[in-house]
């Protein structure tokens, strides 16, 4: 066959290919789809620029078939480098391509295009090839720069995949190679033709051949070697072991984790499998199925999970089965861990109080009506202990008790720690025995090396009536039990019974009755004057009496500590304020009104801001609303206290010590509080010795007031003789039956001859 025939007919065959490949590309979903396009529709014109060479026999046609090869070339460089940027996009060398090499190939296809005008880039000679007129190239100039150009290029980039090579590992190299060995391959060809001038650019076809390689291990290829080992070393280094089944059973491979489950060698299939039947049973049973395992017991224990799958081909034939056997023996254990440590106390090894709560639920709804006792167990003066022994010392007490309490527990009894230095314990009423408990509580000793301390323990017990009630419930009631207990150091144990039950219900009656109480002014001020040594009516102090509708008058020890204990005073305070400044509002005198405020109001509200805001409300003298304090005011915070107490003085508030003598600290305190007044009390004066003793004191804390510029008010007193003992120590404000009692503010009015505004 003739030779152009032969080469144009084969060149014709691999453009048709490409065009097949640029399709199929287009229309891939892989990111490479539209690289390997462009690049095999780059080498269709040198390809069909070469076929028009081949052919013809006319000068003109033949040049048109240069123009086309020799810009088709430009083109093939351009499409090279998109594909090799696309391919290699994990190189670095890929990243960023120089501009100057689109520069360069643009005056190339420029200088080839004005060859027609100056002659500078190539002519065409005629020879006979095969009987027929061939015009063959001659390179001029521009013919050279368009080599150095196209040449340099794709050496740069035959350069980025011997690189591209030489970086990978030998497994990922075969998507490199191939394409690089027939990049190498087309150069040579193409070189060959330059230097031997032949009449034929065979390279053609090697660029056809490209095309496709290009194509298949851009888009078709897939590296099962590489899958093969990816996945095989995935396999190996598995945490669970790995064993391979064929159809009869036969053990035929095995992962690295798997060897070391049965300690067997790689290849000692036989003893892998028996060592696995050995350990784990019956592992060939039919189906595909799991199962979780323990072996040993205790802290050995061995956690394992086993999981048997079939192999089946598209027919649904067996094909063999794969077994997975997984450790889970620390995860377990670390499992087991966590959970100890979510529902024991860390320090006493106790159930946490949430975890005692869940416990004692759950054996309340299994209890069948047996009795059971709810015990609060409270170490008193826990701060103590640790302020005088350390801390330290104070964990060991804790320990030592949760020691004393499990060891004195059955398995019907659950216990934990509430919190802090409270402890929780439900156990059958049979077996509590109080004169043991008594008898082991009044002679608690927790020693360390040579501290040793007597530990004061107190014990509530509530017996469970109603199994549905809540648990926390219960153990309020049995707390509440134990702060009935009075003689502390000789009574450890005390009951709920129903006098108590009584309170409680008491308790929350009149806490839920308080709002309407204020709102309907069901609570209201009673008023107790304060004279002078002259008898005279100075002003008196607000006290907060409940007229309840069907209680009638109610004493304050009723409901007074209630709401002191419940927070709830802070509500009676702010009304006995507001009803003060009210009732000053309406007096035309410069009478004043003392008014009472405890501990908890300098905690649930800004005193200083509402007592400032009523005054300006009501448009009263500050001087006229005096504020009234216990000295238990400033057993905590004291310096904050101290900065409200001065604040009000500041800004014309009379500030009194009420209860002076009855707390410990009063003398200590008295230097340093801004007070104005000393309210003295005479109940104070009771519980010391009769006549001159009596006497010396209340005249020196007279005495002590007057010399620290501090007014003094003896509250309490009730017979003449006192009055006129008082009057001549020195005392100028007095209070007290032997004037009157607390009054409602009409009475008051009419006793000392107000007249309103």
């Amino acid at each position: 066959m003739n030779n152009r025939v032969f080469f144009s007919s084969v060149i014709t065959v691999f453009a048709v290919i490409l065009l097949v490949c640029i399709i199929i590309a287009l229309k891939s979903k892989k990111k490479m789809g539209k690289a390997v396009a462009v690049l095999d529709l780059s080498l269709l014109p040198p390809m069909i620029g070469n076929l028009i060479i081949i052919g013809s026999d006319v000068r003109t046609l033949s040049e048109v078939g240069c123009y086309i090869y020799f810009i088709g070339l430009d083109i093939v460089m351009l499409g090279l480098i998109y594909f090799t940027k696309e391919y290699c996009n994990s190189s670095e060398y890929t990243k960023r391509i120089p501009g100057f090499i689109f520069v360069l190939l643009g005056i190339d296809i420029v200088q080839l295009l004005l060859n027609p005008v100056f002659g500078h880039a190539f002519d065409l000679e005629l020879i006979i090839y095969q009987d027929r007129g061939y015009y063959r190239l001659v390179p001029l100039l521009g013919q050279i720069y368009h080599r150095v150009v196209v040449y340099g290029i794709f050496i740069a980039v035959i350069a980025i995949y011997i690189l591209m090579v030489l970086k990978m590992p030998r497994i990922y190299r075969s998507r490199y190679n191939v394409i690089l060995v027939s990049m190498i391959l087309v150069g040579l060809s193409q070189s060959f033709f330059i230097f031997s001038r032949a009449p034929v650019d065979r390279s053609m076809i090697l660029y056809g051949i490209f095309g496709v390689l290009v194509f298949y291990f851009a888009i078709l290829y897939r590296p099962l070697k590489l899958l093969d080992k990816m996945l095989t070393d995935i396999v190996s280094d598995m945490s669970a072991g790995l064993y391979v089944f064929d159809p009869n059973r036969k053990l035929i491979w095995a992962n690295t984790q798997g060897l070391r489950l049965t300690n067997t060698k790689e290849g000692e299939h036989d003893l892998t499998e028996a060592a696995l039947i050995k350990k784990f049973g019956d592992i060939h049973a039919s189906g595909t199925w799991s199962d979780n395992v323990e072996l040993g017991s205790g802290d050995d224990t061995e956690y394992y999970h086993i999981e048997r799958k079939l192999v089946t081909d598209k027919a649904n034939r067996i094909n063999g089965s794969v077994l997975s056997v997984r450790d889970n023996t620390e995860e377990k254990k670390k499992q087991k861990e966590e959970l100890y440590n979510s529902t024991h106390d860390a320090l006493t090894g106790l159930y946490t109080k949430e975890y005692l709560f869940q416990c004692i639920r759950k054996a309340l709804e299994k209890n069948n009506g047996a009795p059971y006792y709810i015990i609060y167990v409270d170490v008193r003066n826990f701060k103590i202990i640790n302020d005088i022994f350390s801390s330290a010392f104070g964990d060991l007490v804790l320990q030592r008790i949760a020691g004393w309490i499990s060891s004195g527990m059955s398995e019907r009894c659950i216990f934990g720690r509430l919190i802090g230095d409270t402890f929780g314990v439900y156990m059958p009423k049979e077996e509590f025995n109080e004169d043991r408990l008594e008898t082991e509580l009044s002679r608690f000793v927790v020693r360390e090396d040579d501290v040793e301390h007597n530990i004061l323990i107190h014990l509530g017990v509530y017996e469970v009536m109603d199994n549905d009630e809540d648990v926390s419930i219960m153990f309020d009631r049995a707390h509440f039990a134990m702060t009935t207990i009075t003689e502390v150091y000789t009574q450890h144990i005390a009951y709920y019974d129903n006098m108590i039950r009584e309170k409680v219900l008491w308790d929350q009656q009149i806490s839920a009755e308080l709002p309407a109480a204020i709102k309907e002014m069901q609570l209201q001020p009673y008023l107790q004057p304060i004279a002078d040594k002259e008898g005279k009516i100075l002003g008196a102090e607000a006290l907060a009496r409940w007229i309840h509708p069907t209680n009638g008058f109610m004493s304050p020890a009723s409901f007074i500590p209630v709401f002191e204990k419940n927070g709830m005073i802070v509500n009676v305070d702010k009304h006995m304020w507001r009803c003060a400044c009210e009732i000053l509002s309406r007096w035309d005198n410069d009478m004043f009104l003392s008014i009472n405020i405890s501990p908890k109001d300098f905690y649930y509200t800004d005193v200083v801001a509402d007592i400032k805001g009523l005054v300006k409300e009501y448009n009263i003298s500050p001087h006229r609303l005096r504020i009234e304090i216990t000295e238990t005011v400033m057993m905590t915070d004291e310096e904050n206290r101290m900065a409200i107490l001065d604040d009000l003085r500041q800004a014309g508030f009379i500030v009194e010590m009420d209860d002076f003598g009855s707390g410990y600290s009063s003398l200590n305190l008295l230097k340093e509080m801004p007070v104005d007044v000393l309210k003295i009390d005479m109940r104070f004066l009771s519980k010391s010795d009769k006549g001159d003793k009596a006497l010396t004191i209340i005249r020196n804390i007279i005495r002590l007031s007057d010399e620290l510029g501090i007014s003094s008010l003896t509250e309490g007193v009730e017979t003449e003789i006192q009055y006129k003992q008082l009057s001549g120590m020195g005392c100028k404000m007095f209070q007290g039956y032997y004037f009157a009692k607390p009054m409602p503010v009409e009475d008051f009015e009419v006793f000392a001859g107000i007249k309103k505004a």
